[in-house]
């Protein structure tokens, strides 16, 4: 028989495992960030996920959030569905943000390649069907610029603003978290671009990001983690 001495041993025991399992360090919360050549320029030294990383560390959340970027230059949309299983799905990331869209319209007019609408929008809902059944949120985030004029007379802006419309309808529609990104850059435009630069304001080439973009884009993609 267990003695008495023996009972409370047991308890004590008991009670220790209970307060230990009850002040478990939560488990980190992975966000991963799923694009093209912005988001693969993103993990670099003064990317915009390095500085959000900075962001995280500055805040003592290091224990909370850990970020992923899975960036390839010249990915358009069927890229991210070709490549989702292993850069995205294998990760378990408990979080996806989907910032595509810019090669999708660029690459039609540079090269001839692209994406057309009415397909951009059959892979785009795969690939977020996808990450979904695999457990993640996802967040979408319409494509920022292809030049930087703000009267919307760079070449590309008519594409863009029928894909970033078709992104936000289509994030309504299915209840996803959303960083609009072109409209923020057009705004951003017309209060700093006076002289109405096609470069230079929140990107050096008109779609890569400066120091001032990837402020601008960690600050957007800071506010839909929190």
């Amino acid at each position: 028989m267990i003695n008495m001495g023996n009972k409370l041993m047991l308890l004590t025991a008991f009670i220790g495992c209970l307060f230990l399992m009850a002040f478990r360090a939560p488990k980190k919360k992975k966000v991963l960030f799923f694009g093209d050549s912005i988001t693969q320029m993103g993990v670099q030294k003064g990317g915009y996920i390095d500085v959000l990383n900075n962001q995280i560390k500055a805040e003592g959340k290091q224990d909370q959030i850990e970020l992923v970027g899975a960036g390839i230059g010249g990915n358009k949309i069927y890229d991210l569905f070709l490549r989702m299983d292993k850069d995205v799905i294998a990760q378990q990331p408990d979080v996806v943000f989907i910032w595509v869209g810019v090669n999708d319209v660029w690459h039609k007019a540079s090269f001839g390649t692209g994406t057309d609408y009415d397909k951009f929008g059959i892979f785009y809902d795969a690939v977020v069907k996808k990450i979904q059944a695999a457990g993640a949120k996802v967040v979408v985030v319409t494509p920022a610029a292809i030049g930087e004029k703000n009267d919307f007379s760079n070449a590309q802006d008519g594409d863009l603003n029928q894909y970033s419309t078709w992104i936000r309808k289509y994030a309504a529609e299915n209840h996803l978290g959303l960083v609009d990104l072109r409209k923020s850059f057009h705004e951003y435009s017309v209060a700093n671009n006076p002289e109405n630069k096609e470069s230079g304001i929140l990107t050096y080439d008109r779609v890569h990001l400066n120091e001032k973009g990837n402020a601008h884009v960690a600050a957007e993609m800071w506010k839909a983690i929190q």
